[in-house]
């Protein structure tokens, strides 16, 4: 694993690289970035990078990371190559540039100002990453939030998920009596226990379960449907700097309109998505899930209708 100057290193170069993602940056214009951030972090001693480090760096930043950073010597310049593996990781180098951020400002707690959260269950992720990577049996307690009661549960674990900052256990629990993959929210887990006792890993696509889906409810024998929505052209700026689903296309983008589709399977979360963006948001097409929407819209008048009268 890479020390911390490295890793440091590593988060200055990709960064430089991101702010110059259509120009790239030359070697001397990368030496001289580094140079000012070793110094500005209180550094005394010479910065110690070469070409031969920069190789070395650029080597980690994809071997850790899947971050790919090309050469384009018809400028000289490095690049950062943008492609699935960048998306996949960047949820990983994000959190370190939050962690090493963080570190800068540890004095100053009114410079960084995080959401007050609960308890995420997110100390149970190494202890499910080995089980996951060796095929381990887990047991835990599990509390469904409408009833309340701990349920003790032994799973074959595949895999975590993430979706609205929460983390998801994706776990068979039919050990032996067929496969069929639930989620399991890691801030309802507790109890923790790893087996000895490994399980036959079922090759499967997990990801491939959940490409048709919005959120946490995998829809793999369901046909996705094209979903058209129109939003005013402020509310479209945000659609369109964090779109709704990967499958988001572009339709119409003028000063009095956003539209997009959608192509996906239309699930309770894909609705209260939806909800979230109410008065700047149409859906165009198909009639089905416009009708299915104006329920929940429904739903929510009436029950704020009656409380006109408390």
């Amino acid at each position: 694993m890479a020390k911390r100057d490295q890793m440091l290193r590593l988060i200055h170069i990709s960064n430089l690289l991101q702010s110059k993602k259509n120009v790239g940056a030359t070697y001397d214009e990368v030496l001289n970035y580094l140079e000012e951030k070793h110094y500005s972090n209180g550094f005394d001693n010479d910065l110690a990078f070469s070409e031969k480090t920069f190789k070395r760096d650029r080597d980690l930043l994809w071997e850790l990371f899947g971050i790919e950073i090309q050469f384009k010597r018809s400028t000289m310049t490095y690049q950062i190559v943008e492609d699935e593996n960048l998306e996949q990781s960047k949820g990983v180098f994000d959190n370190l540039l939050l962690v090493n951020a963080y570190r800068q400002t540890a004095d100053h707690s009114k410079i960084m100002l995080f959401e007050k959260r609960q308890a995420s269950g997110l100390h149970n992720l190494e202890g499910l990453i080995y089980a996951i990577k060796n095929s381990k049996l887990i047991s835990f307690n599990y509390t469904k939030y409408w009833d309340g009661i701990p349920q003790r549960k032994v799973v074959e674990s595949y895999a975590v998920k993430e979706f609205r900052n929460r983390w998801y256990l994706l776990a068979n629990e039919n050990e032996g009596k067929g496969f069929f993959i639930k989620t399991h929210g890691l801030d309802r887990l507790t109890d923790l226990e790893i087996h000895n006792k490994t399980f036959k890993n079922i090759e499967t696509d997990i990801e491939k379960l959940f490409v048709n889906s919005f959120g946490i409810v995998s829809t793999p024998c369901e046909t996705p449907r094209k979903i058209v929505l129109s939003f005013d052209p402020w509310q479209g700026k945000f659609v369109k700097s964090l779109p709704i689903h990967h499958s988001q296309k572009t339709l119409v983008e003028n000063d009095e309109e956003f539209r997009i589709e959608l192509t996906l399977v239309p699930t309770y979360d894909f609705y209260q998505e939806l909800l979230t963006h109410a008065e700047r948001l149409r859906i165009m097409e198909p009639k089905s899930v416009r009708e299915e929407y104006l329920k929940f819209l429904s739903v929510a008048l009436e029950m704020n209708e009656k409380d006109k009268k408390f």
